[in-house]
């Protein structure tokens, strides 16, 4: 596929298209799962727990930071990682408002 015309999309469609990206693969969703259900911010473990390689887990979680899905302390190599609830909850209002503006038009 060729390179994406990003430019010529609104700032919204942009970022709802590039939180579904992140919705759109398993691991992410599992990785985003497992740092939600952690009392506190995680650093190292996800590796383990995943059962991905480390390489492969830090392409993930570039994806689901780009997206704005995650806060965290990045200092040094040391990395840990929470779920951006504010980011969620403007997410799942921006699909609500896409759903219910796009089904109620079709025939």
């Amino acid at each position: 596929m060729g390179a994406s015309k990003l430019h010529i999309y609104s700032k919204d469609i942009n970022e709802m298209a590039a939180i579904a990206k992140v919705f759109a693969h398993p691991a992410r969703i599992s990785i985003l799962q497992y740092i939600s259900k952690q009392e506190s911010c995680i650093c190292n473990d996800i590796v383990d727990e995943i059962g991905l390689s480390q390489p492969t887990i830090s392409q993930h979680l570039k994806v689901i930071n780009e997206a704005g899905l995650l806060k965290g302390n990045f200092e040094g190599k040391s990395i840990c990682y929470c779920i951006n609830i504010e980011r969620f909850q403007e997410f799942q209002t921006q699909l609500n408002i896409f759903f219910n503006t796009t089904a109620s038009s079709c025939c």
